[in-house]
């Protein structure tokens, strides 16, 4: 809609987790870097938590696209609280046959396909995201799973992503056994106020802009109403560039940010809280044209 009005390739503010649009804040570089570590060191189980909208699913797509040739990927992503036959789901994510068969025959049909993906030199790995949603049993029950090793290699590696709620989770006594097989773990906090600004501006380069367009300003009313977490930065910058477009601006300044925020209060369906209080990184400082990018 407004694409072609400011220059535009494509839409940069899209809330589909596209890894060409991530963004390495500080705490999403370190969360990679802990993914891949995990990954490469093959750890059982690596965890990843942050709030709703914090670019977890981005990042693990960044990291499938990245993943080296020899590595068999199961994902899970429709976790919900009734969710149940976790080990069936587990096969559904490798296209492995379920259907009739008991729980032990389906912990043997496992254990062969690892077996069988060892010899023929393939590592497996299984991303579930949206875990805070899994039961205690579900959770027992891939702990079970991620007994299955070698002498020397672990034969399924876990990854599990969630809300904060995760953490609350896997801190229970009763899953202290659990708690001992993650190797890694990170949790990603809101970036700063000067990173939102560093976001927007990369946002932008990537969808084919390479001049500024949101004011300084307009990039911190941003961060103040966003609190700092990803999705709530492009929603609020998506609307706002359709209002810039409909006032004819050539810039996004403070005054049509708050402009959307008044309307958003007045007629739209969720309440939005002012009183935030993000870092700040002295060392990151949005200037034109020099957006750090990890390669």
């Amino acid at each position: 809609m407004y694409e072609a009005f400011y220059g535009l390739t494509e839409k940069p503010f899209s809330i589909q987790p596209d890894p060409d649009f991530l963004f390495f804040s500080k705490r999403h570089g370190l969360a990679y870097a802990m993914l891949e570590y995990g990954v490469q060191n093959r750890a059982g189980f690596t965890v990843i938590s942050g709030e709703i909208g914090a670019g977890k699913t981005t990042l693990i797509r960044h990291l499938l696209n990245n993943l080296p040739g020899m590595v068999t990927v199961g994902l899970i992503t429709n976790t919900h609280k009734g969710i149940s036959e976790i080990l069936r789901w587990v096969m559904q994510a490798f296209d492995q046959p379920f259907d009739g068969m008991s729980d032990v025959g389906l912990y043997g049909a496992f254990q062969g396909f690892l077996i069988n993906e060892y010899s023929a030199g393939r590592r497996v790995i299984l991303i579930i995201d949206e875990a805070q949603n899994l039961s205690l049993d579900s959770l027992e029950a891939l702990r079970i799973l991620s007994n299955i090793n070698t002498d020397k290699h672990q034969l399924l590696q876990l990854i599990l992503t969630g809300q904060p709620e995760l953490k609350s989770v896997l801190s229970r006594p009763d899953l202290q056994q659990f708690a001992q097989r993650v190797a890694v773990d990170f949790h990603i906090s809101p970036i700063t106020v000067d990173e939102v600004a560093l976001y927007i501006l990369h946002r932008l380069k990537v969808a084919g802009r390479n001049e500024l367009l949101f004011t300084r300003q307009a990039s911190l009313a941003v961060a103040r109403y966003s609190k700092g977490i990803p999705r709530s930065i492009n929603i609020l910058c998506d609307t706002a560039l359709v209002y810039g477009m409909a006032a004819d601006a050539a810039m996004i300044d403070d005054t049509i940010i708050e402009e959307v925020m008044r309307d958003k209060r007045q007629f739209g369906v969720f309440s939005y809280d002012e009183d935030v209080d993000l870092a700040v990184d002295n060392d990151a400082h949005p200037v034109d044209g020099a957006i750090p990018i990890r390669p």
